[in-house]
C-alpha cells in the first residue's frame, strides 16, 4: 500500500505495530467524543474557492519565537515514539529538521533530550510538572544545556485521563504471566517491528526521566511511575518557579478556555497551544478548532497562538491559520507515519502536508500564508 494521506499512514501503522502501541497512538479518553470532534469540526469548515488570481509565487513560511518555519506546521510532543520505530524520536527530529520545521519532544520520550538534540536540531522541550521538583530543575537545566529553544509547559494533564483502549489492549492495568505472554505474542505477530524496535531499538526506557526512576525495567513501568508523580497542585505561579532555571520562551500547552488564555498572558507566557490533548484527557469538551477563534481574538496580539488536535491535511492547516493560529502542531499524523516506516515515512507525510497546503492556498487565492484570514472561509456553507 502506498500512502497518499494521513489516514493511509494510520492504516500502515495499524498493520506494522503491536496492538498495544497502535491503540496508544490512536485512542482517546472515555467514549472518545472529543477525539472525534477534533476531526469532524475541521471537516465542517468550508474554504472559499477563488479563481483567476496570480498564484505563481507562494510563501508558506512563518516566523515565530525567533525561528522560521518553512510552513506553519510543527511536530507536537508524542509520548513513547521510540516504541513505534527504532530510536523513533531521533528519526522524527531528523525528518522535521530536513523539512525546516520544529519538533517538540515529549517528557515521556524513549530517547533522551540529549540524544535527540545530537541530531543537530535541538527540539522544543515539552515539560510535565512532576512532584519531584529537584529533578524538574535538573531536567530544565539539561534542556537548556542541550540547546532546546522553547519550553512547552503542558498544563492539561494534572492526572491522566481514563483511556479505555489502553486497558483493553493490556497497555495499562495488566500484570502477571498472562499479561506478559499476551504482550509477547502481540510482538511476535509483528516481526518487522520486533526486529526494528524490540531487538535493535533499545534501551526501552523513558530517556529524559530515567534518572528519577530506580525500580522500573519496562517502558510501561516508567509510565506508571510518571502517572503517580504528576503534580495536581500546579498553578500559574509555578511559571515563576520554572523561570528560575529557564530564561527562554515558554509556551503554555493545553489551553481551551478564553479565561485561561488570558491568565497565560498575565503569567508572562510567550505563546500558547489551543489543545485538548488530542482528545486524550477530559472527554466531552469542545474541539480545538472551535476554541481557537475566541482565544486568538482575545489574546492573539499579546502572545503567539498555536493549535493542535485533529489536523489531518494541509487543508486543515489553512483553516486553522484562517481562524487565528500562527502555526499548527500535528501529533497523530507524524506518529502514524513513524509507525508506518520511520524517518522516510515522516518525511513523505510532511511533504504531503506541504503539497496539500499549496493546493489550498492556490485555490483560495492566498499567496502568502501569513495573510490568511476569515476571508478564506465560506461563511454561507
Amino acid at each position: 500500500m502506498r500512502a497518499a494521506s494521513v489516514s493511509d499512514y494510520r492504516e500502515l501503522a495499524r498493520r506494522r505495530l503491536p496492538k498495544i502501541f497502535f491503540e496508544y497512538i490512536d485512542g482517546g479518553s472515555y467514549a472518545e467524543a472529543t477525539l472525534a470532534r477534533n476531526v469532524a469540526d475541521l471537516e465542517t469548515i468550508a474554504l472559499r474557492q477563488r479563481v483567476m488570481r496570480d498564484m505563481s509565487k507562494l510563501d508558506m513560511s512563518v516566523t515565530s519565537l525567533g525561528q522560521t518555519f518553512s510552513m506553519p506546521v510543527g511536530l507536537a510532543p508524542v509520548g513513547m515514539a521510540g516504541m513505534y520505530a527504532r530510536r523513533g524520536e531521533t528519526q522524527a527530529a531528523s525528518a522535521a529538521a530536513a523539512a525546516g520545521i520544529p519538533m517538540c519532544l515529549s517528557t515521556v520520550s524513549v530517547c533522551s533530550l540529549e540524544e535527540v538534540a545530537a541530531t543537530g536540531a535541538p527540539p522544543w522541550f515539552q515539560l510535565y510538572m512532576l512532584k519531584d521538583r529537584g529533578y524538574m530543575r535538573e531536567l530544565l537545566a539539561r534542556a537548556k544545556e542541550a540547546g532546546c529553544p522553547v519550553l512547552a509547559f503542558t498544563v492539561d494533564l494534572p492526572i491522566p485521563g481514563a483511556r479505555y483502549r489502553d486497558v483493553r489492549s493490556g497497555f495499562t492495568g495488566s500484570s502477571g504471566l498472562s499479561a506478559a505472554l499476551s504482550t509477547a505474542w502481540d510482538g511476535l505477530m509483528h516481526p518487522a517491528w520486533m526486529w526494528d524496535v524490540w531487538t535493535n531499538g533499545r534501551p526501552h526506557t523513558l530517556g529524559s526521566v530515567a534518572g528519577a526512576v530506580t525500580d522500573s525495567r519496562r517502558v510501561t513501568d516508567f509510565l506508571s511511575w510518571i502517572a503517580r508523580n504528576f503534580d495536581r497542585s500546579v498553578t500559574w505561579k509555578d511559571l515563576d518557579w520554572v523561570r528560575e532555571t529557564w530564561d527562554r520562551p515558554i509556551v503554555v500547552k493545553g489551553v481551551l478556555d478564553v479565561a485561561d488564555a488570558k491568565d497565560a498572558v498575565k503569567a508572562g507566557a510567550q505563546g500558547l497551544v489551543v489543545s485538548n490533548h488530542g482528545g486524550r484527557q477530559l472527554d466531552g469538551v469542545r474541539s480545538s478548532i472551535s476554541a481557537l477563534p475566541g482565544i486568538a481574538q482575545a489574546v492573539g496580539s499579546d502572545l503567539e497562538v498555536y493549535m493542535d488536535g485533529g489536523i489531518r491535511s494541509g487543508l486543515d492547516v489553512l483553516k486553522a491559520m484562517a481562524l487565528g493560529a500562527k502555526a499548527c502542531f500535528v501529533g497523530r499524523a507524524w506518529a502514524y507515519a513513524l509507525g508506518a516506516g520511520g524517518e522516510a515515512q515522516v518525511a513523505k507525510m510532511l511533504a504531503t502536508l506541504r503539497s496539500e497546503l499549496a493546493v489550498a492556498m492556490i485555490l483560495t487565492g492566498c499567496a502568502n500564508v501569513r495573510d490568511a484570514g476569515r476571508e478564506l472561509l465560506d461563511a454561507e456553507a
